[in-house]
């Protein structure tokens, strides 16, 4: 198996935390840059924080969890990241940042905070489900549709491990398959790109 970039191996962990797999098709997908201002909702070990915060400009964390937020403060100070804001507040009932590029929501029933998540985001800004279950999924889906984000996108990304030997190659039996599907969806822009002819 594939060994973790450094910076990976020296995080801690307390709560499952979201993997290197899925972070780079987040940042892929979303197309976060250096002048970037996201949001990370389910804090957890802080992972998703602190790759985030390697690239953008600034980051805020929410999460309810104290303890939670303990360890991601101590995975952010080890790598010396000053561009993360972590919150003890629950994003269901308000988002205090706006114009946000990235809000990531991965925490039990996520589709009730996309109303809050659409009030944030920019015009354009991404909104991601990291949902482990399709039941997730199909509920996140509907509410998405209901508040009228566009571009709804639905992956899984799978890692399969190969077995380079002389004698031959072939797929090892060992390799990261599910963790979770990935929901992504825009905040519609209103604003017209072209005068009309």
């Amino acid at each position: 198996m594939f060994i973790y970039p450094k910076m990976y191996r020296k995080l801690k962990r307390g709560p499952q935390v979201m993997l290197p797999k899925d972070i780079g098709i987040i940042i892929a997908y979303s197309g976060i840059s250096k002048e970037s201002t996201c949001m990370d909702a389910g804090t957890g070990s802080g992972w998703l924080a602190v790759s985030l915060a390697r690239i953008c400009d600034k980051v805020y964390s929410y999460d309810l969890r104290k303890e939670f937020i303990a360890i991601a403060e101590k995975n952010a100070n080890m790598l010396g990241l000053t561009n993360i804001e972590f919150r003890n507040e629950d994003v269901f009932k308000k988002i205090y940042e706006k114009n946000l590029d990235l809000i990531v929501l991965d925490l039990p029933s996520s589709e009730k905070a996309l109303a809050n998540a659409k009030k944030a985001l920019a015009e354009g800004g991404t909104v991601v489900g990291y949902l482990p279950h399709m039941e997730q999924v199909q509920r996140f889906a509907s509410k998405l549709e209901k508040l009228k984000f566009s571009d709804v996108h639905t992956v899984e990304v799978i890692v399969r491990d190969m077995l380079v030997r002389k004698e031959g190659m072939r797929p090892s039996t060992k390799g990261l398959w599910h963790t979770a599907y990935l929901v992504f969806a825009r905040k519609p822009e209103t604003k017209q790109l072209h005068k009309p002819i």
